[in-house]
């Protein structure tokens, strides 16, 4: 079989595994509040960029105007197809058409890749294929081959540059971590001497020009909301302490959990014995390329995490230009041994698929939670990664069997952006809306409606998983507050969460859920004052 056919092999069954995959899990917490954002259309959004949503509404739009769990997520699963043919292809470019299907199959294999932003409606999705198209338009604009860098600076056309900033600009519409990419072109034409007329030429800030051209009305956006976007992810790398061997360690380790670690071990080989060479004078164009777009943001988010956390997948963008250094290291294993490579990679191949059958598994069955009959009891509910994903459609019911969706006038809310998310997602279609009533981290929420629009109305405080009697932080907003009732979300007979609603009745002022940035003191009110009813001066400012 020709390398060509195996990557259109590799496409439809990884396509098709990961379609069953994406329809076998409810919404992660993300991707129930991102669900919003096909709602409340608009040039951006507080958490990220709007690429994100045209692709959850083109899914839904394939899928004929369905909303599901599936339909948001088909858009991810067809682009994570797009993503492995541009790996390919830049590989290929660079190292040949077999180097070029093995790192196909790396992508493909590594888990967070394949099972996250290849199938879930998050941003890094569209960031991964806007990403790898922009390295592949690079490599023809900059002339990069396997071996040099074009040496007339003159053969790439205008358009080829076009198609640079086009790439790029659409990559900054998907996540802000695409500013890296202008960043690694200054580093490789500053040491790649076949590349440096280039600073002397109209192109590449032909394409920088395209590029914020198309990132416009996010900008704009910013301006016309006190720059809360640009302001809340800036202040997320900002260190908060002294130096933190801890998280600088969970930055190294947490990302090789993440890509699994015969991936991670591969790249970093990659990174280390190249980057040696960097500078030699025999070193391939392409390697100086893609270590140029691998080293900085590997080097930023290392560099903020000695103060502070940072997610563990921020740091993967620094990888991702690894991945055919790593197809060409596996094409050479290949041709060593072909026999013994093939039952690596099938055994590569086969961790993925075990580990999502088993997320689906305990996702249903909820086998490893403790309080389960007949389980292992070895995660409690909290700490499961899977319990958001499933028993919210459980919640909607019991609130519509107790005739509190679709009340004129009334409307839902919880103090968490995810939980208001996981609401509104499972009450979708009902013409009841869900708030978020959190004074300083109400995300979008903050933003898709006024906080006097809901004077006069009835709310229903869902409370999930809290103590009791914690309505009273509300109750200066409310005449009064009436106790609802309880129940609880269980899976396979154990607890997973428990949920207790609560009347707020008649708001009589605006609540400051879009003072973003706030303190909030909360002063608990009198037993006396909770069982009259009147329950007393809570939240103030």
């Amino acid at each position: 079989m020709t390398p060509r056919r195996a990557l259109w092999g590799l496409i439809v069954v990884s396509g098709l595994l990961r379609l069953v995959w994406a329809g076998s899990l409810g919404p992660g917490n993300d991707e129930a509040y991102h669900y919003l954002f096909t709602v409340h259309r608009d040039w951006s959004y507080f958490d990220h960029p709007p690429m994100l949503a045209v692709v959850e509404a083109a899914g839904v739009a394939i899928a004929g105007g369905v909303v599901s769990t599936l339909t948001l997520r088909l858009g991810f699963v067809l682009l994570f197809g797009g993503s492995t043919w541009l790996m390919a292809r830049l590989t290929s470019r660079f190292y040949g058409e077999r180097a070029g299907l093995l790192a196909a199959l790396a992508i493909n294999v590594a888990a967070y890749y394949t099972a996250a932003a290849g199938a879930f409606a998050l941003p890094d999705g569209p960031l991964l294929f806007f990403w790898l198209l922009t390295l592949d338009r690079l490599a023809v604009a900059l002339e990069v081959t396997g071996e040099r860098a074009g040496s007339s600076g003159a053969s790439a056309s205008a358009w080829a540059w076009v198609c640079v900033g086009l790439a790029w600009g659409a990559a900054l519409l998907s996540k802000y971590h695409a500013v890296f990419l202008p960043a690694g072109v200054v580093v490789y034409l500053a040491i790649e001497p076949g590349a440096r007329r280039w600073l002397r030429r109209p192109g590449p800030y032909l394409a920088a020009g395209v590029g914020v051209g198309m990132f416009a009305p996010v900008i704009g956006w910013n301006a016309t909301h006190g720059w809360a976007s640009f302001a809340f992810q800036g202040s997320r790398a900002v260190g908060t302490s002294g130096l933190r061997l801890d998280t600088l360690l969970a930055a190294i380790v947490l990302p090789a959990l993440y890509l699994l670690p015969w991936i991670w071990y591969r790249l970093v080989a990659s990174l280390l014995g190249r980057g040696r060479r960097m500078f030699d004078a025999g070193t391939p164009a392409a390697d100086r390329f893609l270590l140029s777009q691998s080293i900085l943001p590997l080097a930023t988010f290392l560099a903020v995490a000695c103060t502070r956390p940072v997610l563990p997948h921020w740091t993967l963008v620094g990888f991702l230009p690894l991945f055919p250094m790593a197809g060409q290291a596996w094409e050479r294993d290949w041709e060593r041994n072909a026999a013994r490579f093939r039952r690596r990679a099938a055994l590569m191949a086969m961790v993925p698929v075990l580990l999502a059958i088993g997320a689906v598994f305990q996702a249903r069955s909820g086998f490893f939670q403790t309080g389960r009959p007949g389980g292992l009891g070895l995660v409690q509910a909290a700490h499961d990664p899977t319990a958001d994903m499933t028993g919210w459609d459980d919640v909607a019911l019991e609130l519509r069997r107790r005739g509190l969706l679709d009340e004129p006038g009334t409307f839902l809310f919880t103090p968490s952006w995810y939980l208001s998310g996981q609401l509104a997602f499972a009450t979708r279609g009902s013409s009841t809306p869900v708030l978020c009533y959190h004074a300083w981290d109400a995300r979008s929420f903050a933003f898709w409606s006024k906080p006097e629009e809901w004077v006069g109305r009835d709310g229903i405080f869902v409370a999930v998983n809290e103590p009791g009697e914690d309505s009273w932080r509300f109750a200066r907003w409310f005449e009064r507050i009436e106790p609802l009732g309880q129940f609880e979300v269980r899976r396979a007979g154990a607890g997973l969460r428990k949920v207790s609603l609560y009347r707020c009745v008649h708001q009589t002022a605006p609540f400051p859920f879009d003072d973003l940035g706030r303190s909030y003191h909360s002063k608990k009110p009198t037993v006396a004052s909770r069982v009259a009813g009147r329950v007393g001066n809570g939240l103030s400012r």
